[in-house]
């Protein structure tokens, strides 16, 4: 029994007694008990009642408090009710062994939810405590919640990057494995993003804080990893449903076998009451439901951590069993597929009259200078395409000279106009190039140079796929799981994508509510089939995407470099950004309901035998202890492999 005090050394931190010396002193007193029981002494009845007390004390309290409030059919009613009838029958013994083995058992079961908890809960360690805010040359620590968008913080080595941030002087290393699951650490400098809750190795960072304390990276984790338990599995559904109908069904089964036998037997009342009466404690004890309310919840948790520690974060459990019912895989294409980062792949210098245009180019330049014309150019675009052509200009030597731009003026979704050497350039689509001729040949992944007034040739450009892209696709085609990409961008950039990861089936140039009438045109085909009850998994990362992560039944984010939008929409992210995740999800996701339904099935087969060998009187009341505790605990351990998952690829 747990009792509160004023303060004194048993006190743990909520000001309770610690009941550890309580169940010490209680196992002492019932071994004495126990041997001087069997040694016919009077004193024996006595430490058996104090042992049972202090043992199960607070079991009695606790089914006391739930018989106020109307909660009578739950474990501690059941143990309360057959432990003390085993003392009212003269069974002092196995009463106190009742609650004894009762007790042990669910310290082991606390101890086992608590170490499936910890792959969750260790995520708490992420969040950091300060933060080095620089104010002119002095440096303030202060509370990440305190700091705004916009300050400058600095991140010294073995600090936790307090706040999402972009670095604006130093190298490092950040450790990101606690967000990610990445074991090699990432390279940052200049200009890229630092996630919160990442660790610095080496160099010291100073950032520009691009988000709040509550909009981070970890703060967006914790979130989720708080509330994922939340969320119910139809299986834990069903076994809270179970539990509830089944709890007082065994009560009353109990009651009936203790009563109908003997007013049935002709045997006087007396003489088969007892017996029957011990039958049917026996029955109580092995009934309850301890095996089926604890390891199966646990088995869910077990798979939630086992996929957070590989960068996989669920938003309840029952999006990890409904991961098992995909039948149909829609992908976005940029960001989720590809990279969402463009690189140059030919630089085509005009040879002669350009068919799309009708004007004949002027002296014709080599690639290596329209590519710097190019780069000049797009000295000041943030457009992706001006990006890769700046980084291929870099890479192949070249050293950019703001000097050499004049008269830079950007033309919202033709291109830009500008001086570069002195001559008049315009970089940009074939629209602006062509000043409004025909377009027939007109590419969504090319920009068109004009340098004084004559073409003078074409970038070309690739989104990368990502290199788990092809294979994902075809191992989800394996498992008979059909595939579809939806993309906004044009026909050809969608087709050469869609070739090279092998999708079954594409749709391009489609606006957000767009995409949306596809997923429903996808489900109602997919469900009128053969897969009546086949789901619908769409992954992507845009703010575009949101509303289609939150129509399909399992929506996948890309964590990385997903929206803040496309995260809250999805039920699943990826923090790691690689496709092939998805993979790693199902397999958890199978095993976990795979260990679920075999705890159901054992515990309830087991349950099943032994509550008839009970009903029958073989099943002493030691047996029922035993086993009743041993079921809950065979189901627990078993429960706890679907947090063990072996790492296998992804």
């Amino acid at each position: 029994m747990a009792t509160h005090c004023a303060g004194c050394d048993h006190c743990d931190g909520g000001g309770k007694i610690n009941a550890a010396w309580q169940t010490g002193v209680g196992v002492a007193l019932f071994a004495v008990g126990l041997i001087l029981h069997y040694a016919h002494s009077s004193a024996a009845f006595a430490l058996l009642v104090a042992s049972y007390l202090l043992i199960g004390g607070d079991v009695l309290l606790t089914a006391l408090k739930n018989l106020r409030r109307g909660k009578i059919f739950d474990e501690n009613f059941l143990m309360a009710l057959a432990s003390l009838g085993a003392f009212a029958i003269g069974d002092a013994p196995e009463g106190a062994a009742v609650m004894l083995f009762y007790q042990i058992g669910e310290k082991l079961q606390a101890r086992a939810v608590g170490s499936s908890r910890r792959s969750i809960t260790a995520l708490m360690d992420l969040r950091p405590d300060f933060a080095n805010v620089k104010n002119g040359g002095e440096l303030r620590r202060v509370a990440p919640s305190a700091v705004a968008v916009g300050e400058i913080i600095v991140v010294r080595p073995g600090e936790k990057v307090p706040l999402d941030g972009t670095v604006i002087d130093g190298l490092s290393s950040l450790d990101v494995a606690a967000l990610t699951g990445e074991s090699v650490p990432r390279a940052v400098g200049v200009g890229d993003e630092a996630p919160a809750g990442s660790v610095n190795q080496s160099g010291v960072l100073t950032m520009r804080v691009t988000k709040l304390a509550g909009e981070s990276t970890v703060a967006k984790i914790l979130t989720l990893a708080q509330n994922a338990a939340q969320k119910k599995s139809p299986t834990e559904n069903f076994i809270t449903t179970f539990a509830r109908y089944y709890t007082p069904a065994v009560v009353i089964g109990a009651a009936l076998l203790a009563l109908i036998p003997p007013l049935a037997s002709p045997a006087p009342f007396a003489e088969t009451f007892f017996e029957w009466t011990h039958r049917a404690l026996v029955f109580l004890v092995i009934s309850c439901p301890c095996a089926l309310v604890i390891s199966v919840p646990l088995s869910f948790f077990g798979g939630i951590g086992a996929a957070s520690r590989r960068g996989i974060l669920l938003k309840g459990s029952n999006f990890l069993e409904a991961l098992n019912h995909v039948g149909v895989a829609v992908f976005d294409k940029t960001g989720t597929l590809t990279r969402g980062k463009f690189r140059v792949t030919g630089v085509v210098p005009a040879t002669g009259v350009e068919p799309a245009t009708g004007v004949a180019p002027m002296s014709p330049f080599s690639a290596s200078e329209l590519l710097a014309y190019a780069a000049h150019a797009e000295y000041f675009s943030t457009h992706p395409f001006a990006v890769a052509t700046r980084a291929a200009f870099a890479d192949g030597g070249g050293k950019l000279d703001a000097a050499r731009v004049g008269e830079y003026q950007e033309l919202a979704g033709r291109g830009v106009s500008c001086q570069v050497d002195g001559k008049a350039v315009l970089a940009g689509n074939l629209k602006l190039v062509a000043a409004g001729t025909a377009q027939a040949a007109a590419s969504d992944s090319k920009i068109y140079l004009a340098i004084d007034g004559f073409y003078a040739g074409c970038l070309t450009f690739a989104d990368e796929v990502k290199p788990d892209a092809a294979a994902t696709v075809a191992q989800l085609q394996a498992r008979g799981i059909k595939t579809v990409m939806l993309t906004g961008d044009g026909e050809a950039a969608a087709t050469a994508v869609a070739r090279e990861v092998g999708v079954d089936e594409f749709f391009a140039e489609l606006l957000p509510d767009q995409k949306v009438a596809a997923i429903e045109k996808i489900a109602a085909a997919a469900r009128g089939g053969k897969k009546s009850s086949c789901g619908i998994m769409f992954v992507g990362d845009g703010i575009n995407d949101a509303p289609v992560l939150a129509r399909a039944d399992v929506g996948v984010a890309m964590g990385g470099v997903g929206s803040d939008a496309a995260i809250e929409a999805a039920d699943i992210v990826l923090m790691t950004d690689e496709v092939g995740k998805i993979l790693t999800a199902m397999r958890i996701a199978r095993h976990t309901r795979q260990v679920a339904r075999q705890n159901i099935a054992f515990a309830l087969g087991v349950k099943a035998v032994l509550l008839a060998l009970g009903a029958a009187g073989v099943a002493s009341m030691w047996a029922a202890v035993f086993g009743d505790v041993g079921v809950a605990l065979l189901a627990i351990l078993n429960a706890l492999r679907a947090g063990r998952l072996k790492k296998r690829g992804n």
